[in-house]
């Protein structure tokens, strides 16, 4: 007999990834078939369970879920990927799609937002939150570019490390890179973000909501 939607979920809290998994299996033909505290987990668990959905946080210790959806897309390209996010700006949501996501959930949003999204995602469509939509086109009609936008996947994950305060011998150890790999992109991030010094990094970073102020 089908199990119908098979998804693994990735959150680094037990008790939210417990919440999704009552949440999710409560509809009919949806089952969670295994679940992942950290990027780095589900990127071996998609490996080995090839499920039809991946539900994953963005924000995570150590491999992030933006740096996990790039490696997982450019291994698997059919991969359906659900980002479930607690930051609902336009920046983290671009992000997310442009690298390959098929939706963008808000934690903050109704319940069944993340329910519609699983199964668009199954059938290859796409899905934002309302909050997250509205956030995007508010900031096209405002006008104001965002220059984090800019930015591949791997350069915001580069951006978004040194912003948090992390070093350059710990974002190589996270992301698995050199730490002169690491030198080069802050070199490039000044270049692409009009910025000289740590200081202007971190106060972009708040401005445009990838960190918190």
């Amino acid at each position: 007999m089908s199990i119908g939607i098979r998804i693994v979920l990735v959150d680094d809290h037990a008790v939210v990834r417990s919440g999704l998994r009552r949440l999710l299996e409560q509809n009919t033909g949806m089952q969670v078939i295994a679940e992942a505290d950290s990027g780095e987990q589900a990127y071996q668990l998609y490996g080995e369970h090839l499920p039809d959905v991946l539900v994953m946080d963005m924000s995570m210790p150590g491999m992030g879920g933006l740096e996990s959806l790039r490696r997982i897309l450019t291994r698997y390209p059919s991969a359906r990927i659900v980002i479930f996010s607690m930051h609902e700006n336009a920046a983290f949501a671009s992000q997310a799609l442009s690298a390959g996501a098929r939706c963008y959930v808000a934690k903050s949003g109704a319940a069944d937002d993340l329910v519609r999204a699983v199964k668009e995602a199954f059938a290859g469509r796409g899905y934002l939150s309302p909050s997250v939509a509205q956030n995007i086109v508010l900031q096209t009609m405002s006008g104001g570019e965002d220059p984090t936008q800019r930015l591949s996947a791997r350069e915001f994950e580069v951006f978004r490390m040194l912003a948090e305060g992390s070093n350059v011998e710990d974002i190589a150890l996270t992301l698995k890179i050199s730490q002169k790999t690491v030198a080069n992109y802050q070199t490039l991030l000044k270049q692409k973000l009009g910025i000289s010094s740590p200081v202007e990094l971190v106060r972009l970073a708040m401005r445009h909501g990838v960190i918190e102020s």
